[in-house]
């Protein structure tokens, strides 16, 4: 047995996810349902050392041994790229591994809703794609990042933990630079971004303050930037950004965000009702002047009062989103009210129906 052989089984079965836990068989994630492969038997913690150690260079071997953590990403020739995550549990060695698609999907075969495409439009400022792990958001932001590439002559530059999507130069030139191989952190990656002339810069995460004060004035100095949280709403993503920083400092990330902030995207990957797929539910949010002035005033609270009124200009509440594929037979009534913010807002939402 080979870890190759399990990760072309799990592309076969159009699997998301492999995990490699003792003392089990190979475990894939398959349209959001954990799926046993007892035909590869259990795992031992003999197994799992040998298998999975062999596909790691000898600086991801040390890392491993140093911190019990490593994120790197696999080329299986042929097949396609996959992110990987390995730690230690129980003091045994385990893996989960994300399939990354060979082909960059559009915002069409995502799913998502058609104004997304505006963000690849936008000559400057700061979008946001935000969502629980496993929602989806590299491939919302690689999808964007191609739409730009396919279109725009741009000098775009990626900082990635790992590398997930490779891109190819169309018309825009693209570096892609990994953690640890590339850079040391996020934060020194952004710290000399400026000097390298980009247009368009990608951060894969805004993880702490350092990271999250360099994208701000990224944005702020007239370069478009786009990166990830792992928020639930719109408003509570402006209020993560800002609560990082010590209260002295708030008022003038308000000002800042306010001046950058174009979009904010929120989803979250749920099985549809006939258990054949994952469709995403959406909250979208456009800074508009009176989503500035609530997050210069301090007033975050009163922003879905405003994306609520909003629905022409294309802005949508994830508890919309959710009824609206209830109402197309996508999604169940327990799911639908199971990922609600407001399900009491939701039954009668769906009572009216």
């Amino acid at each position: 047995m080979n870890i190759d052989d399990i990760l072309i089984e799990a592309i076969n079965m159009k699997a998301s996810d492999v995990h490699i836990v003792c003392v089990l068989p190979p475990i894939l994630r398959i349209h959001g349902k954990l799926v046993r492969i007892e035909e590869f038997g259990n795992i031992t913690p003999e197994i799992s050392e040998k298998i999975l150690t062999q596909i790691l260079n000898d600086e991801q071997l040390k890392r491993l041994e140093e911190k019990r953590s490593v994120d790197f990403s696999y080329s299986l020739t042929g097949h396609g790229r996959f992110r990987c995550n390995y730690y230690y549990q129980r003091n045994t060695l385990a893996g989960a591994f994300r399939h990354i698609s060979r082909d960059i999907p559009t915002i069409e075969e995502l799913s998502l809703p058609t104004q997304v495409k505006e963000f690849a439009t936008y000559p400057r400022g700061l979008v946001l794609i935000t969502g629980p792990t496993g929602s989806g958001k590299s491939t919302t932001l690689a999808s964007i990042i191609e739409m730009i590439n396919q279109n725009r002559y741009e000098n775009i530059i990626t900082v990635e933990d790992p590398i997930e999507y490779l891109f190819r130069h169309e018309k825009s030139v693209i570096s892609q630079r990994e953690l640890l191989a590339d850079t040391y952190s996020f934060s020194d990656a952004l710290k000399y971004v400026l000097r390298e002339d980009p247009d368009v810069i990608m951060v894969g995460e805004m993880r702490d303050l350092e990271t999250i004060s360099h994208t701000l004035t990224a944005a702020e100095t007239g370069h478009l930037v786009f990166s990830t949280l792992h928020t639930q709403d719109a408003p509570q993503t402006v209020d993560r950004i800002i609560d990082v920083f010590p209260t002295h400092q708030q008022r003038q990330v308000r000002a800042q965000l306010a001046g950058t902030l174009k979009a904010v995207l929120v989803q979250q990957l749920l099985p549809t009702i006939s258990g054949d797929g994952r469709l995403p539910a959406t909250e979208l949010m456009f800074v508009n002047s009176a989503v500035k002035t609530m997050i210069r005033e301090e007033k975050t609270h009163q922003i879905y009062s405003v994306m609520q009124a909003s629905g022409r200009r294309g802005m949508i509440t994830m508890d919309a989103s959710l009824v609206n594929l209830y109402r197309a037979g996508k999604i169940s009534q327990k799911l639908t009210l199971e990922k609600a913010h407001d399900a009491e807002e939701v039954k009668r939402m769906i009572s009216n129906l």
